[in-house]
């Protein structure tokens, strides 16, 4: 069925805009004169041109689906499927109520491929930028198994919880982060700005000027001068650095000196252990085989050294392994992870296990989070005051010096 896009205004006369699938043109205005809309512009969504969306933001529809309304809509289909509505109404229901124009329309879409005969997970992969292989993967065993809206249910419980996580990291850094940036933005104003202005009368003088004050000009006439110079070499360092860090070496390097940096290592560590514990544990609690779910954990840890370490785990696991014993071998994985796992798979309760170890190790990253930031931001107080009072004395002592020589 096609989808058109719109563009109107309600009874009030508010101007209002969105998606509508519909058999013609015809029928979708019909539809949302229905509604109370009063269409003023439309168009198939294959076809349409610039001027039919202008006054819709060309990054809602054309950017990605956010992470957000993937989780809430898991969760809503999750509850649909288990109040046995059939899963095609389900995604009809999902579509009306959807307010993201990206998720909308891949609802649509997915909806037209399961009418079309496609199963569900099939539906799912054609859309890889939205659905990745742990979420189709998942959807395809619980299509399998009969019990699509448990695993729906676990699939948006995991999202929420990776959600959650990255959350609290990100809420916790904002901080420091922008604490640094207003403090570099405020040293450039003092010494490209200020500075020359205030010491610029001890020149005039020929007084000879004592060294901090000498140095913070160098610094200031320094930085007025090339300060352009410094801004592209940072641009073109950062182009080369993702550059290198996109080649299977540069990753590898990388991710293996993020894991052994001071202070930072240990919490990217844990990290990426509590995705790989959470992930596999949540793949097999939906029934997905191991070989298959070791497969896909390696392409979500997004960690170079892992994904190697757990690529040569699947070779030894096909063969007959365990998986705790390559894992061991390969140094990477603490030694916590591995006990709980060698237990989980003697006991056979790997998939509980798994998940207890991720519970562990998130709250250890909240934690240690919490400590970092909670040491990092004075650290940052006291540094910038020290910077702040150097620039300060050193605008001062020719000041004291001059008093002297007057008396």
């Amino acid at each position: 069925m096609p989808l058109y896009i719109w563009s109107g205004y309600t009874e009030k006369g508010k101007a209002t805009q969105g998606m509508m699938d519909a058999l013609s043109v015809r029928e979708a205005k019909l539809k949302l004169r229905s509604q109370g809309v009063f269409v003023s512009e439309i168009a198939e969504e294959s076809s349409a041109r610039v001027p039919v969306v202008r006054d819709i933001s060309l990054k809602r529809f054309l950017g990605r689906v956010k992470f957000e309304d993937l989780t809430v809509m898991t969760r809503q289909l999750s509850t649909l499927v288990g109040a046995s509505i059939p899963l095609v109404e389900s995604l009809s229901a999902l579509y009306e109520q959807t307010e993201s124009a990206s998720m909308k329309k891949t609802i649509a879409q997915v909806r037209d491929a399961v009418n079309e005969g496609h199963t569900f997970a099939d539906a799912l992969a054609q859309h890889k930028r939205v659905f990745s292989d742990l979420y189709v993967n998942m959807v395809r065993s619980g299509e399998a198994s009969g019990a699509l809206d448990v695993v729906l249910l676990r699939l948006a419980e995991f999202l929420e919880g990776q959600h959650r996580l990255r959350s609290k990291v990100g809420a916790a850094l904002v901080y420091p982060l922008v604490l640094l940036g207003v403090s570099g933005v405020v040293l450039f104003y003092l010494l490209t700005a200020v500075v020359p202005k205030v010491v610029g009368m001890f020149e005039s003088m020929g007084q000879r000027l004592p060294l901090p004050t000498r140095i913070l000009i160098g610094v200031s006439d320094f930085l007025g001068w090339t300060w352009w110079m410094i801004a592209a070499g940072v641009v073109v360092a950062a182009f080369l650095f993702r550059k290198w860090r996109s080649t299977p070496e540069g990753a590898l390097t990388f991710d293996r000196f993020r894991m052994n940096v001071p202070v930072y290592g240990p919490i990217y560590r844990k990290i990426s252990v509590a995705r790989f514990a959470r992930t596999l544990g949540t793949l097999l609690t939906s029934g997905v085989h191991i070989v298959e779910a070791l497969r896909i954990v390696k392409t979500v840890v997004q960690n170079r050294v892992m994904e190697i370490c757990i690529e040569e785990s699947t070779g030894e696991v096909i063969e007959g392994s365990s998986i705790a014993s390559p894992l061991k071998k390969s140094g990477v994985f603490p030694p916590i992870i591995i006990h709980m796992i060698s237990t989980g798979e003697k006991s056979g309760t790997l998939e509980e296990m798994l998940i207890k170890a991720a519970d562990a190790y998130e709250e250890d990253v909240e934690t240690a989070v919490a400590g970092l930031t909670s040491v990092l931001e004075p650290f940052m107080i006291v540094i910038m005051g020290i910077i702040v009072g150097s620039i300060v004395l050193a605008i001062l002592m020719p000041m004291l010096e001059m008093s002297t020589i007057v008396r």
